[in-house]
């Protein structure tokens, strides 16, 4: 393993995206990096670029007018690469299941590797998805 690798995986750059909803989930996600929570002491950095991401969270439904944009974040960040997707829209469109706009849950769009679960998911829930999501980074090469 070499040492970008190692560093990588020690101290992954999580990029959050929100694609819609109510944004209960973007406010429960900003509440893991306050003190309480402090994501930072997992060696996690919130970035905004894909290109310097290893981790990617999506919260919210991916409606029909932002899934190029989301396919094309996706497309932009280097491998090694995770995606996490946040919340019950996210995974199954939530409240939003029938909607006109909707394209679909998010895996139907980009392939996830963690789920977390919750309408809105607790930062607890948040940060163990983040872990899981850094484990798995750390396998990937």
């Amino acid at each position: 393993m070499g040492i970008t690798s190692f560093c990588r995986k020690k101290s992954p750059w999580v990029m959050r995206f929100s694609c819609g909803g109510c944004n209960g989930c973007d406010i429960e996600l900003t509440a893991t990096s306050t003190p309480r929570y402090d994501i930072e002491r997992f060696g996690a950095l919130i970035e905004g670029s894909p290109r310097h991401s290893d981790i990617l969270m999506v919260t919210g439904t991916v409606t029909r007018q932002i899934k190029d944009r989301l396919v094309q974040i996706y497309e932009q960040m280097p491998e090694p690469k995770v995606v996490v997707a946040v919340g019950a829209c996210a995974i199954s469109n939530g409240v939003f299941y029938d909607g006109y706009a909707v394209a679909g849950p998010l895996d139907k769009i980009i392939p996830v590797d963690v789920y977390v679960p919750g309408c809105p998911p607790k930062p607890e829930a948040m940060m163990d998805g983040l872990l899981k999501a850094k484990e798995l980074l750390g396998k990937k090469k």
